[in-house]
């Protein structure tokens, strides 16, 4: 019951309409609860009374069905229009409400949680699973209230036509009661499990479609398709699970729903043949029968309809409910006038607690303006110390101070903000160029981008496009060359002005044209700035102020392009090696 206690609170600012909208259904429903009582009034009091004559007769039944097509032609409709319209605005305001907030927690958790799930599995709890709780405002805040409500009138009613009959009428209540209980139990774990299988399933197959190009060129389509029907059969499984499970319990609770008006038609008929019920009276019963068990009927719809949507509740909430890794504590203060200043003290790192540590007491004071250049083998644990600076993650050992101020101390947003990366693989938005540019500077205007991209060499090719800077470069830049996606890259983070940057291997996967404008923008861009350069070709960066070789996790060796040469380490291997290449 926790997670209805907390979905309620995004529900509460809506209870005046909620409200309003069951007094609404309440008069909706109330409505047709007049037809039995008139039924029976036309065949007691009008056909069977003698004592009338057939000008009175006439002439009270067309008075009487005058006002019925009045109330159920001309009140009901705009009564049941704006049922539905406040039901549904209501679902949609509460989920809406929801995926907002899922965003704003999507966007504060850290690279660790999105290193170890899958993009289509937090995409089906945000769209899915947040769908689905949409019913409980629905089905669960109204409707269930409103059969509430024709249930417990429907009684009052036969009551007072016939107090015995009404008793043997909800004889059948605590077997309904019983059996719900009992049914619905497991049905919200099978729920549950069937909503993880199609999770699964969609995390796949976003993954595959991402890479359909690598599907394609390795030919592996028959071994893919394998692949998904395995993972489809398993969501299959736990449908049919659940399937069968619901089978079970419409048969059950409707065959207890179906006996109790075959129960009351053996009675009811006993007591008309026995001349102690009237033949309307027992017309009105039985037409009140169906007013009494379709709702109860309807119930067991909603208690499937809410099963699923208090399980979909739990997944959204258990995502809610993941941690933090890079938080603001209450004492953090902001980054505002940045010299650039950087320094790494005894700096030790690992992606998880129980892991050995990917970087090991890294040393490093890194004066402003200066350039330094991260060099080494691969998987040596470059791209996870520039990666702390921003805090993508946090320190395990150690501090990072910016100006003298450990990073763990600021807000991370107002850090963030005065730090420019352009990395090897650089994300474009399915939007137009101008847009992408102007993530850099959401409210540049555009002469600055035009500025921005020429700075970053890329004003020339904009300009060659069919529509220029409105041009849609498609999911993820795809109708863009590597190089082209770079100088976007770069132009953005010129509009952003940042005092840092971080250059995660910016030219190693172009051709050599490309480099060269990539360099002269991204040496433009460097200037006056303190610059960190991940390089993987080595002649790229023996400019640079300082050289820092990592190996294993740790720093081996430190110093300018030629004091490197010179010392004939590590950075002297690896450099001839690639000259000789």
């Amino acid at each position: 019951m926790g997670s209805i206690r907390r979905y309620m609170e995004f529900v509460k600012p809506y209870w005046k309409q909620i409200v309003a909208t069951i007094l609404i259904g309440i008069l909706k429903f109330g409505i047709p609860l007049l037809l039995p009582l008139v039924m029976m009034y036309i065949i007691d009091d009008l056909i069977l009374n003698d004592a009338l004559s057939q000008a009175d007769k006439l002439s009270t039944l067309y008075w009487i069905m005058g006002g019925m097509f009045f109330l159920f032609v001309v009140v009901r409709p705009p009564v049941e229009y704006y049922r539905q319209y406040f039901a549904q605005w209501i679902g949609n305001r509460v989920l809406f409400d929801i995926r907002d907030n899922l965003f704003h927690h999507i966007q504060k958790l850290s690279l660790r949680f999105y290193s170890n799930r899958k993009v289509g599995e937090i995409i089906s709890r945000v769209i899915h699973d947040v769908e689905q709780t949409k019913n409980f405002v629905i089905t669960g805040l109204m409707n269930i209230w409103l059969d509430l409500f024709t249930i417990v009138i429907a009684i009052i009613i036969m009551m007072n036509i016939h107090f015995w009959l009404t008793i043997v009428a909800i004889s059948m209540f605590p077997l309904y009661g019983f059996s719900i209980k009992y049914f619905y139990a497991k049905l919200r774990s099978l729920t549950r499990e069937r909503s993880q299988a199609l999770a699964e399933v969609q995390g796949h197959l976003h993954e595959r479609v991402q890479g359909m190009n690598i599907i394609r060129s390795f030919a592996l389509e028959e071994h893919e398709q394998k692949s998904f029907a395995k993972r489809n059969n398993h969501f299959l499984d736990k449908a049919i699970d659940h399937t069968r499970w619901n089978a079970k319990t419409f048969s059950v609770v409707n065959t207890i729903t179906d006996f109790a008006p075959l129960l009351v038609l053996i009675v009811s008929g006993y007591f008309v043949i026995t001349e102690s019920l009237e033949v309307g009276a027992m017309t009105a019963f039985v037409l009140y029968m169906e007013r009494l068990y379709s709702p109860l009927r309807r119930l067991v719809n909603s208690s499937t309809t809410l099963t699923q949507s208090i399980a979909s509740m739990d997944r959204v909430f258990e995502f809610i409910d993941e941690k933090y890794d890079i938080k603001d504590t209450n004492e953090a203060v902001g980054l505002d006038d940045v010299q650039g200043a950087v320094a790494f003290e005894h700096v030790s790192f690992s992606y998880e607690e129980q892991d050995k540590h990917v970087l090991t007491d890294i040393n490093l004071d890194v004066k402003r303006g200066e350039t330094i250049a991260f060099v080494g083998m691969s998987g040596g644990g470059k791209s996870t110390l520039i990666s702390l600076i921003p805090r993508f993650y946090d320190v395990t050992e150690g501090r990072i101070l910016v100006d003298g101020q450990d990073i763990r101390g600021l807000k991370v947003r107002t850090l963030r903000d005065k730090i420019g990366m352009v990395l090897q693989d650089n994300i474009l938005f399915s939007d137009t160029i101008k847009t992408n540019i102007k993530m850099g500077n959401p409210d540049a205007t555009d002469e600055e981008v035009t500025r921005a991209a020429k700075a970053a060499n890329a004003h020339d090719f904009i300009q060659e496009l069919t529509h220029g800077y409105d041009t849609q470069v498609g999911e993820r830049g795809v109708k863009l060359s590597g190089g082209q996606k770079q100088r976007i890259a770069i132009a953005r983070v010129f509009l952003k002005n940042p005092p840092i940057l971080i250059f995660d291997e910016a030219t190693s996967a172009l051709d050599l044209e490309s480099e060269h404008y990539i360099q002269e923008a991204l040496a433009t861009l460097a200037k006056d700035r303190t610059t960190f350069i991940v390089a993987h070709r080595l002649s790229t960066i023996t400019t640079a102020d300082r050289i820092v070789v990592i190996e294993n996790g740790q720093i081996t060796e430190s110093g300018s392009h030629q004091e490197l040469i010179e010392k004939e380490g590590s950075y002297h291997k690896l450099f001839h090696v690639q000259q000789l290449s």
